[in-house]
């Protein structure tokens, strides 16, 4: 990253880490809470991690002035909203229109995601062959990722159905309708073409992928674009726009990009203090998190395959917090003692969260560890 590529724009103007801070958390709406609805929001912040059914309910809670679970349960419900395994080869919720576009700049990382974790488990297996079974074993049906792998191992006497069915999905676009990403659902995941339910996907475009992320997560180097993505070869995609975007340099010299025209607040703009749900957005979209967290603390949040519900005070992580909805109470555990004033604040974030979480549970109950 240290040095310039060939096209790439100039830059010499430094951005430091609270400057990078502000720009990023305006982005995610955690500067001020916006007011459109949920579809646009999940757009504008660049989808949310899905992987657990709760998480984008409390993500975008943490986002809007007056969100709802029905709002966010009406638009999966409808497929405005679609949960499916997409950036980093997770579970993703994003809009379905911006599915239509994602989903084809993505499938060479799920191609190399399937050889790696099935290559193994699938030697053998034509797998041209097998995405064209399971697209017509899915035709006009939604099936259970266990359902698949069953029907496809009926022609494959030996082969192992649970590699067969999630190979299957690596490689065909299909989506998770619902139940499937609904507050409070549990079970098997269900799996549909993405093009039955959707349309048809559009040709894969990576600048599309360089200008969406900049704009939810920006200003950002190509390694922050890749960690958030997954996808290679975008060094070369952003010094092909050179002329579309404005290049910085972070306090470590590195080059930073973005969109000439997207917001880069004062750093001394306030940051309010926000409860983050668990593998939200802000925490996973950087290579380079030290904008939003120390390196001691990313230990302490980013445990293993868990990246815990953690408490924003002044645009940095500075704690965690657990819900507890039939007792109808939050925990909030902090880095560091709290300020009388943070502590209010941090404890009207708790009672907020708890009259969407935990609505009929009564009386609400939010508790601060001492640090």
């Amino acid at each position: 990253m240290g040095a310039r590529r060939p096209g790439s724009p100039a830059s010499s103007e430094v951005l430091g880490r609270r400057a990078l801070n502000r720009a990023t958390l305006c982005r995610q709406l955690l500067l001020g809470r916006g007011t459109t609805g949920v579809v646009e929001t999940v757009e504008a912040i660049g989808g949310l991690n899905a992987q657990h059914t709760g998480d984008p309910y409390l993500a975008l809670h943490s986002r809007l002035t007056d969100l709802t679970l029905a709002d966010l349960t009406a638009a999966v419900e409808d497929g405005r909203l679609v949960r499916a395994c997409l950036l980093r080869a997770t579970q993703h919720l994003v809009s379905a229109r911006d599915f239509r576009w994602l989903r084809p700049i993505l499938s060479p990382l799920l191609a190399r995601v399937q050889r790696n974790a099935f290559g193994r488990r699938t030697v053998g297996v034509d797998l041209t062959e097998l995405v064209a079974d399971a697209r017509a074993i899915l035709a006009g049906r939604t099936l259970s990722r266990p359902e698949l792998g069953r029907r496809l191992a009926q022609r494959r006497p030996g082969a192992d159905p649970t590699a067969l069915a999630w190979s299957a999905q690596y490689l065909l676009p299909l989506v998770h309708p619902a139940p499937s990403g609904i507050w409070g659902t549990r079970g098997a995941t269900p799996l549909a073409l993405a093009e039955e339910r959707l349309g048809a996907l559009e040709p894969p475009d990576p600048r599309r992928l360089v200008s969406r992320y900049l704009a939810a997560f920006g200003p950002a180097t190509t390694a922050d674009l890749r960690a958030w993505s997954g996808v290679g070869g975008l060094p070369q995609v952003v010094a092909d726009m050179a002329g579309e975007l404005r290049a910085f340099r972070d306090e470590s010299g590195r080059q930073v990009y973005d969109l000439p025209d997207a917001p880069r607040p004062d750093p001394d703009t306030p940051a309010p203090v926000r409860l983050l749900a668990g593998f939200d957005n802000l925490l996973l979209a950087l290579a380079d998190r030290t904008r939003i967290m120390t390196d001691e603390t990313r230990r302490r949040v980013c445990v293993g395959d868990l990246v815990r519900p953690t408490v924003l005070l002044d645009g940095m992580v500075s704690g965690t917090w657990e819900l507890d909805r039939r007792a109808g109470f939050v925990t909030v555990a902090p880095f560091t003692r709290l300020s009388p004033a943070d502590t209010d604040a941090v404890v009207a974030e708790g009672h907020r969260m708890l009259r969407l979480a935990a609505p009929d549970a009564a009386p609400h109950d939010v508790r601060v560890r001492p640090a």
